[in-house]
């Protein structure tokens, strides 16, 4: 997906969601520009965990630019217990979990008071 974080005091953040159960069960990859970092979380009965960079542990994501008010691309590529993340086509880490395993809904994430726009989203099946 593509996104441009407009604003925020809090937080200017834009993120994916899927494998998603319910409002409390999902997976989110969600980039930063305040904090300048991509970090990928699960969401699990409600208690939001940064999950560990494999062969890293836990590194509470990457470090990365993520410019205030241009567009840039995120995404993820789920491929059983593996997801890889990339921002801007360039891929940033892979993390490992089997807490959801099967497929789910897919969405799009801000929190805080973050003004974000989101533009061509798509999925893909294999």
């Amino acid at each position: 997906v593509r996104f441009k974080a407009i604003s925020g005091r809090v937080d200017q953040a834009a993120g994916l969601v899927w494998r998603l159960r319910d409002a409390n069960n999902y997976y989110i990859v969600r980039a930063n520009a305040l904090e300048n970092n991509v970090v990928l979380y699960k969401v699990q009965d409600g208690k939001r965990t940064d999950l560990p960079v494999k062969g890293e542990g836990r590194t509470y994501g990457k470090k990365a630019q993520v410019p205030p008010d241009q567009w840039s691309e995120l995404r993820v590529v789920q491929t059983g217990n593996l997801a890889e993340v990339f921002l801007n086509s360039t891929k940033l880490f892979e993390v490992e979990d089997d807490t959801f395993k099967n497929a789910g809904k897919v969405g799009l994430w801000t929190k805080a008071d973050s003004v974000t726009y989101f533009d061509d989203l798509r999925v893909t099946v294999k």
